[in-house]
């Protein structure tokens, strides 16, 4: 069955429309550290994507191992399976990727041109109520993981359970857990209570690797005023991400609610902590018929088709990190401030809590 967090997507789905020659002049990411908090990197990408990729100054991307749909001993086995099928990708892509398990790994990736990776778990069902998994996972190179998903799991709730409970009493033992190991607490996709619960629990700064802001619109996987600031009262990050029902069911000219959400987020949480976290694959997608159907019988229920495209059009490719520099400088941010959002926050955040 096809997902979006798998490697592979049928050809009708997404289209590489080949490399832009139209990188703007005036943005001046190369120079920059570009990290994302939270995206995606396919086995799918041809050659010519990849180095685009590098190409438009992005220097480190934190990725998810597996579908998080998953609990027991399965969500065990999937976690193992995302580990194995990305180091074979490093391994078999080594000119274009280092897997990155340390803060220094970006700079060694960024002298050999290649694209920092460090690994994400989008759920914590892989640990079970074993709290020696954090270290059987930390020492196969996992760098991160989110306390919940969308439901309710031993931790505590996800977004899509808002009365739901909170930080459990194994979700306490977790974070603890995570925090002496030096495993980064992500609280994406967690309810507003959980969330809140953990950054109070944590000892080290969290983060919030993709979301967007519930103040400026209503949906389950946006977050409070009250709890970005919490994470940046903390020391932590609140990453911003870039998919669109989150901000807009405007399909066209859409890309200016995507700045407000970044600049909304700076306004209360600073801007020392605000990070962009897209969780956008860096193709160039196209919808077909074809990718509709395909979508229908992956999503069952859940599909709604005035959600699709995830994607805001002018930021559908592998460009996208240079065109929101611009965009967001046009806007009035200054380069000092543009530096942290792209890179520098989250270079900090890596070294304070995984070294």
């Amino acid at each position: 069955m096809l997902n979006r967090r798998q490697f592979t997507l049928g050809a009708a789905g997404a289209i590489y429309a080949g490399t832009s020659v139209n990188a703007l002049a005036a943005t001046p990411t190369r120079d920059a550290l570009i990290i994302d908090a939270m995206g995606e990197v396919r086995e799918a990408y041809t050659d010519e994507l990849c180095r685009e990729m590098i190409d438009s100054g992005l220097n480190s991307i934190t990725v998810t191992l597996c579908d998080p749909k998953s609990y027991e001993a399965q969500a065990y086995d999937w976690a193992m399976a995302g580990v194995l099928e990305y180091d074979r990708l490093i391994e078999k892509e080594s000119q274009f990727w280092l897997k990155a398990t340390s803060v220094n790994d970006i700079e060694a990736a960024r002298d050999q041109g290649k694209i920092a990776l460090f690994y994400l778990f989008q759920n914590s069902t892989q640990f079970g109520k074993d709290l020696d998994n954090v270290d059987v996972f930390y020492g196969l190179g996992v760098r991160s993981s989110q306390i919940t998903y969308n439901f309710q799991n031993w931790a505590g709730s996800g977004c899509n359970e808002p009365a739901g409970s909170g930080l459990t009493m194994f979700g306490h033992e977790l974070v603890e857990k995570m925090n002496d190991t030096g495993m980064l607490i992500d609280l994406s996709h967690a309810n507003m209570k959980t969330m809140a619960d953990a950054v109070a629990a944590s000892s080290d700064p969290v983060i919030t690797s993709h979301s967007c802001c519930k103040a400026l619109y209503e949906h389950n996987r946006n977050t409070t005023d009250e709890n970005i600031r919490a994470i940046a009262n903390k020391g932590g990050l609140f990453g911003v991400t870039q998919m669109r029902p989150f901000m807009t069911l405007q399909v066209n000219d859409a890309v200016h609610f995507y700045y407000q959400h970044i600049e909304h987020a700076i306004n209360v949480g600073g801007i020392d902590h605000v990070c962009i976290g897209s969780d956008r694959d860096h193709r160039r997608l196209t919808l077909t018929e074809e990718y509709i159907a395909e979508l229908k019988a992956e999503e069952g229920p859940n599909f709604v088709r005035e959600e699709w495209p995830l994607y805001f059009e002018e930021l559908n490719g592998p460009r996208r990190m240079e065109t929101i520099w611009d965009g967001l400088s046009k806007r009035g941010m200054n380069e000092d401030n543009l530096e942290k959002l792209f890179g520098l926050n989250l270079q900090r955040l890596y070294s304070e809590v995984i070294g």
